[in-house]
């Protein structure tokens, strides 16, 4: 299930870019994995740059669940998605689109960037939940910024107009002058094409003692 089914706290006006992840209830533990959301992405004052020069944006979400170990922590699943937002210069509107498995859902067009930005951040609940044993696991939760090249932006065209599947790595190799330099300023712009931000969760027994 990929809707938020709980709400968390509301963003602060002025927060700092980041990721949030939120626990189950303690008895729900074994049976819903966290929800998980963005804080202050678009908003960024680069972010915003990259966006309204027309460079689109892919959050690129990715949720680990770790077993807690003595010497070696043990990765047991993740699960991965993306969040693509781009400007359409016909309408001037932010266009945010969700990305699970290769299907693409669309949150929404909007005229205001801090819209665009709510509707990114919507909570998550992510379909991960730690298996009933008496064992200490943790979540780690990571968003990277990735910047759109030219070959990129128009894949990514073809794929919603369903011309091709969706692969959208942004680590195409650029072929031409203007790719090039598309690539030269996504990369002043985010200070080398990618930004990472990261958040683990409190350890937590899904069986208690």
């Amino acid at each position: 299930m990929w809707a938020a089914t709980a709400p968390l706290a509301p963003l602060a006006a002025q927060a700092r870019p980041g990721v949030e992840i939120q626990l189950p209830t303690a008895t729900r533990l074994s049976a819903e994995g966290p929800l998980v959301r963005s804080r202050a992405l678009l908003t960024d004052s680069y972010i915003r740059e990259l966006l309204q020069n027309g460079f689109p944006a892919r959050l690129h979400f990715r949720v680990e669940l770790w077993a807690d170990g003595r010497i070696f922590d043990e990765l047991q699943r993740s699960v991965d998605w993306d969040v693509v937002v781009k400007l359409s210069a016909l309408e001037q509107k932010y266009e945010v689109i969700q990305v699970v498995g290769g299907r693409p859902l669309s949150l929404g067009s909007f005229t205001r960037l801090e819209d665009a930005e709510a509707a990114a951040a919507r909570p998550v609940r992510v379909p991960i939940s730690a298996p009933a044993e008496n064992r200490r696991f943790y979540y780690l939760a990571r968003i990277e910024i990735i910047a759109l090249s030219g070959s990129d932006l128009e894949e990514m065209n073809r794929w919603l107009r369903g011309e091709l599947q969706p692969t959208m790595t942004g680590n195409r190799n650029p072929g031409t002058a203007l790719t090039r330099g598309f690539r030269t300023l996504a990369t002043r712009l985010l200070g080398g094409e990618r930004r990472e931000f990261s958040e683990r969760s409190p350890t937590f027994r899904p069986v208690t003692r």
